[in-house]
Order: structure tokens, then C-alpha cells, then sequence
């Protein structure tokens, strides 16, 4: 009889595990504010049919290894903000927000899903918490010489710490948490900058890849295309210079995770403006399609929607005048810090820092007034340093 009993007992504790009650529906072991997420998804019925319709579009090939339910997506995300990127050989090193979402966003309602404000904010909030925890030190962990680990045989190969300043026989190198790791320094002389007393002269203010230079840009243009036209007034947030960039040139270049992610100047000059102008975070171009590379296809596109600082500087050189320095927040590396010192009247110097991103690799444009650019010579799809020199004023 108690093994009856017993037997019964097991079977009635499974019927309330499976039915949602009990353990299942134990909500202590989730982030607040995964639970806020959830409640939106629950009592909003526009936001719940975007996000279902968009996990039910991720291609077919995709769907056995890739989400599945809200739920499933809620419960990565819940373990995400409490993990450091580790190293990896993939395209989506350093983005494990992305690793969660990437099939999603380039799916119809995926498109309008991460244009949406509520979802947007929501990951905005998403986006706090994670950074909350890369300041702390619980998230040095993945500073090891694992196979994951960014002190790793490969991951070395990659880094080039020798350009930066870190204490080589420290446990976490002398970091204080991801964070302070990944917006590491240079070591002194490690990017000279190209005729730093030549004010026409005009370097690459990040390390970066050349995407691309764009002439005569007008003021308003169709950027959601599969060309992703530059749109000026968008790009600048309707600043009040807008009118005097249109018909100039536009510099784009992007960061790999394993750049040097601070930003400096391409120029010398004076600070005139520099703040952050909030936007999207996994938006992609409905233009592109499916993306496997994050939002990479999707780089003109981005420079008009997404999270992004504005830094206006006027240059020494008169010819040049005016110019706008723009790094771009890509998904979730879309934390732009302006350095504090970046304050209207200030003088920087070519070559002097900036800022700089969080979480991975970005990109950013040069802006530039028309008459200005006698000749770039970075090459399309060519890493340029920090002060390597990119073109020349007239």
C-alpha cells in the first residue's frame, strides 16, 4: 500500500510540474527584468504577435538548433545577463545576445519586431543589466587559458597585447572586469600618428576595416534600400549643420571584436558638439535579408536607426571646417561612451582619444563638408590603425 501510495504521489507531482504550476512556474531564479519582458510579451498583444511571428518565420534549416517558443527566448536571455563573451572562432564572437536572436532578425515580423518602441526599450533595459554585470568582477572569469578563454593559445594570436597596457603575469592581467579588459589602452607608441603637425593630413580614428566612401550625399535618400543610400538629416539627427554636409563625402569603416575599440581624433580641432542620439539595437534592412554576420550587411542602414554618438569637431585646417566623427552602435555593442573631457570649446589633438565602445565590434563614419576631400587613400575592405593615414584636404 505505500508504495501505492508513493507511486501516486510521484505521479502527482509530475501532473503539477508539467501542467505550469509549482517548480515550473517558480519565477525566482529570473532577472526582474525578464519578468517585466514578460509581462509586456503577456499583456500586450501587438508586441506578443510580433515576437511569435517572428520565431515561427526563422528558416526552416535553422529552427532545430535555434529558438523555439517566447519562453525559450526569455530563458536564454534570463542566462546571458550573467555571462561574460567568451573567445570563439565564430562571427558572432563576443555577441551572445545576437547567437540568441540572429535568425530572428532577418525574418518580416523579425524586421518590425526590433523597430517596435516597447521591444526596443526592453532591450534597452536588457542591455543595462548585462553591462551592470561586465563591470563587475564576477565577469573576469573568462580572462583564462581555456579554449574559451581570451588568454587562450588562439584568442592571442588575435589580440596583439603587446599593443596595449596589462600586467602579463596578473591572474586577469590586471583588469578589474570585462569591461575594463575589453576598452583595454594602447601602450605608449604603439599607433604613431601620420604628420600630427600636417592638419590636412587626416588618419583613421579607429582601428578599423573600410567599408565604404560615399560622395555628393544628399539630405534625405531611401536608406532602407538594398544600395543603403546615405541619408544625412537622419544619419545627424536632424542636426542644425545638416545643410552644410549635403554634397559632401561620407567615410564608413567597421570594428572586428578584436579591434582596439577606443575612438580618436581624425582630425585637430574644436569640440562644438558631442552627444549620444538613442536608437534601435537588432534592427537589419528588410533589403538584405536573412544575415548571418549579425547586422554586417546592414551597415549603411544602421548609421541612420541605430544607437550612436555625434561629435562635432572644427578643424583646424580651414578648408576642412566642419566635421562630424559618428561611431555606431551594431546590436548589442551599442554602449558610445564620449570621453568626459569631450565638451564644447575643448582643443583635441589628431590622434587623441575620443571614446569608445562596449561589448564588440562596431563601426563608425567620417562626415565630411563638400570641397573638402582631395583624396582618400584607404582602400575598400583594408584594416587601417588608429593614426594611420587615411586622405587629405584640399
Amino acid at each position: 500500500m505505500k508504495k501505492i501510495i508513493k507511486i501516486l504521489l510521484a505521479m502527482f507531482f509530475c501532473l503539477l510540474l508539467f501542467s505550469g504550476f509549482g517548480i515550473a512556474e517558480d519565477k525566482t531564479t529570473f532577472h526582474p527584468v525578464i519578468l517585466e519582458f514578460k509581462e509586456l510579451i503577456d499583456n500586450d498583444p501587438v508586441v506578443r504577435m510580433c515576437l511569435t511571428r517572428m520565431i515561427d518565420q526563422i528558416p526552416e534549416k535553422y529552427k532545430t538548433k535555434h529558438l523555439k517558443s517566447i519562453d525559450e527566448m526569455l530563458s536564454k536571455l534570463n542566462d546571458v545577463l550573467k555571462i561574460a563573451p567568451e573567445y570563439n572562432e565564430t562571427l558572432l564572437v563576443g555577441t551572445p545576445f545576437s547567437e540568441i536572436l540572429i535568425w530572428t532578425m532577418g525574418t518580416p515580423a523579425g524586421f518590425e519586431a526590433y523597430r517596435n518602441a516597447k521591444i526596443n526599450n526592453m532591450f534597452k533595459k536588457l542591455l543595462a543589466v548585462w553591462t551592470d554585470f561586465l563591470d563587475s568582477e564576477k565577469s573576469l572569469y573568462v580572462i583564462n587559458n581555456s579554449t574559451k578563454g581570451w588568454k587562450g593559445k588562439n584568442a592571442l594570436k588575435k589580440l596583439n597585447m603587446s599593443d596595449y597596457r596589462y600586467a602579463p603575469n596578473d591572474k586577469y592581467w590586471g583588469f578589474k572586469s570585462w569591461n575594463d579588459f575589453f576598452t583595454r589602452k594602447l601602450a605608449k607608441g604603439a599607433r604613431p600618428v601620420a604628420e600630427p603637425e600636417n592638419n590636412k593630413v587626416i588618419v583613421s580614428a579607429c582601428d578599423s576595416t573600410v567599408y565604404k566612401i560615399s560622395n555628393n550625399v544628399k539630405k534625405y535618400n531611401k536608406f532602407w534600400i538594398k544600395s543603403q543610400p546615405y541619408s544625412l538629416n537622419d544619419m545627424l539627427a536632424n542636426d542644425e549643420s545638416v545643410d552644410k554636409f549635403v554634397g559632401g563625402t561620407v567615410y564608413q569603416a567597421f570594428l572586428s571584436p578584436f579591434n582596439y575599440h577606443r575612438w580618436h581624433s581624425p582630425v585637430s580641432g574644436t569640440i562644438k558638439r558631442a552627444y549620444v542620439k538613442d536608437g534601435l539595437y537588432f534592427s537589419q534592412a528588410d533589403s538584405m535579408g536573412q544575415d548571418p554576420t549579425d547586422q554586417d550587411h546592414s551597415e549603411g542602414y544602421i548609421t541612420h536607426v541605430q544607437t550612436r554618438a555625434l561629435i562635432f569637431i572644427e578643424a583646424d585646417d580651414p578648408k576642412i571646417g566642419l566635421m562630424c566623427f559618428m561611431p555606431v552602435g551594431m546590436v548589442e555593442i551599442s554602449s558610445c561612451i564620449i570621453d568626459e573631457k569631450i565638451k564644447p570649446g575643448y582643443h583635441i589633438k589628431k590622434g587623441e582619444e575620443l571614446g569608445y565602445f562596449q561589448f564588440g565590434g562596431s563601426t563608425h563614419c567620417l562626415i565630411f563638408q563638400p570641397g573638402v576631400i582631395k583624396e582618400f587613400n584607404a582602400e575598400l575592405n583594408k584594416l587601417y590603425k588608429v593614426g594611420e593615414k587615411i586622405g587629405t584636404s584640399y
